[in-house]
């Protein structure tokens, strides 16, 4: 079997959770077809460079994939298909990189530098701070 790193964009009027579906019917396609999903990366709702067929952004998730050929070539039918799907690029590699991917490792490392997202860890800061 060969290793494939698969993006899938999915339309921005579906839900996060209709999205995390599109994963779920697109690992049970691969596993009933012989094959293994090592990872599914969803990265959220993001800003498209263009526009395409009307939108302007698009649900993000990345698989990693390993499968025989045939078994890839129909879950691509399958997206050519699917209404929701607005691209798709399944690329073959020499090896599966099971870490994080850049976009999510980023956004975990900016959270971290930012402490809890709702500003309890941030320091308190009076009037009399911020004049003097």
């Amino acid at each position: 079997m060969a290793f494939y790193e698969h993006v899938v964009i999915a339309r921005q009027d579906i839900s996060p959770q209709q999205a995390e579906t599109l994963n779920e019917e697109l690992k049970a396609l691969i596993e009933s077809l012989g094959g293994h999903i090592a990872k599914i990366e969803y990265w959220g709702l993001r800003n498209l460079t263009y526009r395409i067929k009307k939108n302007r952004k698009g649900h993000y998730s990345l698989l990693a994939i390993d499968a025989p050929a045939p078994a890839v070539k129909e879950m691509e039918r399958q997206l050519s298909i699917n209404e929701d799907v607005l691209r798709y690029m399944t690329v073959r590699v020499e090896e599966l990189d099971l870490e994080l991917s850049p976009i999510l490792a980023r956004r975990d490392r900016d959270r971290s530098e930012r402490g809890d997202r709702d500003g309890r860890d941030a320091p308190r800061r009076d009037f009399e701070d911020v004049v003097a």
